[in-house]
């Protein structure tokens, strides 16, 4: 089944992106081993990616939900960087992102990054625009769509909160993005 190009419903499975990258000394840090924000560059962009996938519109990120960093990618690793559309909403999409890392001459890959991020489809005035919906496949992608609901839940319980502390945050029922 294809994305959104024809408005029909996307699977999380045609949303999926992988890539891979070596890391290089460019990419380091002051311990040698991969800067955090080379592998947060490369969570946004394999996101923005399968966003773009089931969307068929330009994705910008509003949120990133839980980023955790498991484990040190060395340099001269081989990044390895997976991302699938967990959930979407009228206009923003919950993106799943897994980072692993192996060594350049081959070994053990190991799992090194989560994260979750939520990115929203632009029109061509750069305004939110509807997506069309999810379509899950199997269990797994019901079981990742259900918890994606519980984030996006938690998400907007915390921006409810934060708008009445800090009224220039953006309350839920308010757009996100520029004023």
């Amino acid at each position: 089944m294809s994305g959104a190009a024809d408005g029909r419903p996307g699977t999380p499975r045609y949303s999926e992106v992988v890539f891979s990258r070596p890391i290089e000394i460019t990419d380091s840090n002051a311990l040698g081993k991969a800067h955090g924000g080379v592998i947060m560059r490369a969570v946004d962009s394999a996101a923005g990616a399968a966003a773009a996938r089931h969307s068929g519109k330009v994705c910008v990120t509003a949120a990133i939900d839980g980023l955790s960093f498991l484990e040190a990618v060395n340099v001269s690793d081989v990044l390895i960087v997976q991302a699938r559309v967990n959930d979407v909403g009228r206009t923003s999409l919950e993106v799943g992102v897994r980072v692993e890392a192996e060594p350049w001459l081959g070994g053990e890959r190991r799992h090194t990054t989560s994260a979750y991020l939520v990115m929203v489809a632009l029109d061509d005035d750069g305004r939110p625009t509807a997506i069309p919906p999810l379509l899950p496949e199997s269990d797994e992608d019901r079981r990742r769509q259900a918890q994606g609901r519980i984030r996006r839940q938690l998400r907007m319980e915390r921006l409810h909160r934060l708008s009445e502390y800090e009224p220039h945050i953006n309350a839920p029922d308010e757009p996100i993005g520029p004023r």
